[in-house]
């Protein structure tokens, strides 16, 4: 769809005023995941084995009549710090990111950045650490809105009890990224 951009209908139409979106789709070692980057870099990374929609749903809503190119080559860079990480042998990523979010929502997503490779942190201390204690539910809501999974490490977030808690790419995924940083639960 190269040139083209979904309206909210879902027909295409020409738009060259707006963001083009390059999407592609990472299937590495049982992974499934459509990528998707703007000329200023990664704007999003989907659930595991969750169908094109995902990308094209998030998209409407993060960059309205922006063009979808499916275009391997470009997410290339980004796809190969992912597969890293998913091999071990990358613990942080160094790629450019190009995600839309309030002032609040891009503070918890830096937040989420700081934890390290290997450890949780429960809601109440990102909200500590952003300095809003009392901003448990909208840190929640927060994470939940990363558009970039295992990049803006959101899995690393658990219940303050240590259990498992919501998650866009699903449990499953959240548990699998957890064992792969050796912090299964």
């Amino acid at each position: 769809m190269a040139g083209k951009a979904l309206d909210n209908q879902g027909i295409t139409r020409n738009n060259a005023n707006n963001k083009t979106i390059y999407w592609s789709l990472l299937n590495y070692k049982g992974w499934k995941m459509y990528l998707a980057a703007t000329d200023k870099g990664l704007c999003f990374v989907g659930s595991q084995n969750k169908p094109f929609d995902e990308v094209t749903n998030w998209a409407e809503k993060a960059f309205p009549g922006s063009a979808f190119e499916e275009n391997p080559g470009k997410l290339q860079p980004y796809a190969d710090q992912i597969t890293e990480y998913l091999d071990g042998v990358r613990i942080s990523f160094s790629i450019p990111f190009d995600y839309n979010g309030t002032e609040f929502q891009q503070a918890v997503w830096r937040a989420l950045c700081e934890i390290p490779y290997g450890e949780t942190k429960s809601y109440s201390d990102i909200a500590h650490h952003i300095q809003k204690p009392a901003a448990v539910r909208a840190v929640g809501a927060a994470i939940g809105k990363n558009p970039v999974l295992i990049t803006v490490p959101c899995h690393r977030v658990v219940g303050k009890d240590g259990s498992l808690t919501g998650f866009r790419g699903g449990l499953e995924m959240k548990k699998q990224l957890l064992i792969l940083e050796g912090n299964g639960q």
